[in-house]
């Protein structure tokens, strides 16, 4: 059941009805919501619910439905993140996990764990147990295969999945692994989920041959009982009558899932199909349909491996699927980081031993498109913060108090945002990193209000310039603008007034509690915003292919035609230009440049060189990895 607790409830008092209900047996859990806090409370209820209201400080209890009570979105509404080492399970970037099915040797499993991680997987897949159909059957190299993966570990810094077929095996998977996968065959051997729950290692479960969706989460149910929350879904393919695949891949699990339960899923289109043509075509799939992530075999030699080598793609082919899966992640609202693991290590590095934790500012309300923008370039667990506007950004990095900033400077329908270009002129600080995040608008009101009701609607001004085809269909409505889109989402869910509605993010309306009236407003789908990373130094220093700069030209005829004939004549792509009137002379004008290079190399030197000669001013804002940068 789910117990309310009273507005205002002080911490001692939480604290005595806690214990309370920890005397009658009950597994107690806390979550502190936005609005309210409420205790989890499971077990054997053996009291009428209307003696729980009775306690001090409780406001209401509500009955939990379903069977699974710690896996249920009932008692815990948001989604779950789960943590392994720096890599976040269930967040805003996609996780790839991907390996051989088994290990089979040191040099074959340290070649396929460099390429896996040079093409952006984060976590590395590895059995040194196998259960398998025959006793005939390669059954893993056992705890040589589990030294192997934590080998890997050290020399790629990938995290290593494993399967725990026995609990005899529990010593060696808190030795060795990162993950506890328990396989499918395994699903429904309670002492098993039992022991993994005890140990407290992040488990990726399977779900069984032929397991429904509710026995797969009651399963998940026994590993929470025992007090890990640490549990990942993977969908694997179920037995059908169909034999043109190994298995059936259940899709409509992934919806299926995210609804019933807070739990992330992951896809594992390897042994779903079993074959590896159709191994890609269900992973982007999975992708599509809402997916967390996907778990891969990659093979060096798949024909003459031990192990499920049919299912298991060639290095190339895995390349191809990851390139495929960047374009495809932000439809979902989701990001593929080829960088993820380099820019943790970065970040880790720079808030080493005696050194304060790297700090990360935006602009706006947590919900708006910065936040996000923020969460999917460097993940949940970097330590972010919010202000008032984009000039505070600047300001906090270049005096130190962050050591990074995130702002917005062109969206691919309404062009550039000139208050960051002015602002990127006149600090001295470098842009280190661009993320392009597709923007999705709603129309969100209150619960029981209809897109007939409203008379007034909020957000910031150039939302309304991306919703324009909608709007005009809505003309009576009134349009007030807001610094950004939470802060509309927050103005009407303070006023209470069915007839207001705010257009934002699907995140602002979880975040804020509100209702989703109308979904995809914005007049083109293809509508997306760039986000620069900006520091007083190369904090996230690495591979370079972009570069962005400023400068002006002299009022002489043919002078930015000299300009862009430099780059014409060394094949330099150049991607953006555009003019913004100086405000000190009128009618001369700057030109800012994006080009495909990295200026500060040392082959460009010469040309950096060409340009000063043919500028009257030149400012490098910086060099830094294109947002749609392929792993090589």
């Amino acid at each position: 059941m789910i117990v309310v607790l009273k507005k205002g409830i002080s911490e001692e008092e939480s604290e005595r009805l806690k214990e309370l209900l920890r005397s009658e047996n009950y597994m107690v859990k806390e979550i502190k919501g936005v609005e309210e806090t409420v205790l989890g409370v499971v077990g054997t209820i053996r009291k009428d619910f209307r003696h729980f209201e009775t306690l001090p400080g409780v406001a209401k209890v509500i009955p939990i439905s379903k069977p699974y009570k710690l896996v249920s979105r009932e008692l815990h509404p948001e989604p779950s993140v789960i943590q392994v080492g720096d890599v976040a399970i269930g967040g805003d970037r996609l996780v790839v996990i991907a390996g051989p099915c088994a290990v089979e040797e040191r040099k074959r499993t340290m070649e396929i764990a460099r390429w896996v991680r040079r093409c952006g997987a984060v976590l590395f897949r590895g059995g040194a147990f196998k259960p398998r159909t025959s006793p005939y059957s390669f059954q893993g190299m056992g705890e040589e295969g589990l030294r192997i993966l934590a080998e890997v570990r050290e020399e790629t810094g990938l995290g290593v999945v494993t399967e725990m077929t026995s609990p005899s095996q529990a010593d060696l998977m808190v030795k060795y692994v990162d993950v506890v996968q328990i396989g499918a065959r395994n699903m429904q051997n309670f002492e098993l989920l039992k022991c993994v729950g005890r140990i407290g290692k992040p488990v990726l479960l399977k779900r069984g041959l032929s397991a429904t969706i509710e026995e797969w989460l009651m399963s998940a149910e026994y590993i929470l009982s025992e007090g890990n929350e640490q549990v990942i879904l993977c969908e694997r393919g179920i037995r059908t009558f169909e034999r043109h695949t190994r298995n059936t891949l259940d899709l409509t699990a992934v919806p299926v899932v995210k609804e019933l339960t807070h739990l992330p899923i992951i896809i594992d289109p390897s042994h779903a199909t079993g074959i590896r043509e159709k191994v890609s075509p269900m992973a982007r799939a999975a992708i599509a349909a809402g997916a967390d992530g996907l778990t891969i075999e990659v093979h060096t030699d798949p024909d003459n491996a031990l192990s499920d080598g049919p299912q298991s793609l060639y290095p190339e082919q895995f390349k191809q699927l990851m390139r495929d899966l960047h374009v495809i992640a932000p439809v979902v609202g989701k990001q593929l980081d080829y960088a993820y693991l380099d820019k943790a290590a970065k970040l880790k590095k720079a808030s080493g031993p005696g050194r304060p934790a790297v700090r990360v500012l935006y602009a706006g309300e947590p919900g708006s498109f910065s936040h996000k923008a923020c969460l999917q370039f460097f993940g949940p667990d970097i330590d972010h913060a919010n202000c008032a506007s984009f000039g505070e950004v600047f300001k906090a990095v270049e005096e130190g108090s962050a050591a990074l900033g995130i702002v917005p400077v062109e969206n691919s329908q309404t062009g550039s945002i000139h208050e960051n270009y002015d602002l990127l002129l006149e600090y001295d600080l470098r842009i280190v990193g661009e993320i392009t995040l597709r923007i999705m608008h709603n129309l969100l009101g209150h619960e029981g209000s209809t897109v007939d009701a409203i008379q007034r609607v909020y957000s910031h001004p150039q939302v309304f310039q991306q919703c324009r085809d909608y709007l005009g269909d809505h003309s009576q409505w009134d349009l007030v603008a807001c610094k950004d889109t939470a802060s509309a989402v927050q103005r009407i869910k303070e006023s209470g007034d069915r007839t207001e509605a705010a257009i934002a993010s699907r995140e602002a309306a979880q975040l804020f509690h509100m209702k989703v009236l109308q979904e995809g407003i914005e007049t083109n789908p293809r509508n997306f915003t760039r986000f620069v990373v900006i520091s007083r130094n190369d904090l996230l220093e690495g591979p370079r292919n972009k570069s962005s700069i400023i400068f002006s030209v002299s009022d002489q005829p043919g002078s930015l035609c000299e300009v862009l004939k430099t780059f014409a004549e060394n094949r330099i792509n150049l991607v953006k230009l555009e003019s913004r009137p100086i405000d000190t002379r009128p009618w001369e004008y700057l030109f800012y440049a994006d080009v495909e290079i990295d200026i500060f190399d040392e082959p460009y030197r010469p040309i950096l060189e060409e340009l000063r000669g043919k500028t009257e001013f030149l400012k490098i804002l910086g060099s830094y990895p294109k947002a749609s940068a392929q792993p090589e």
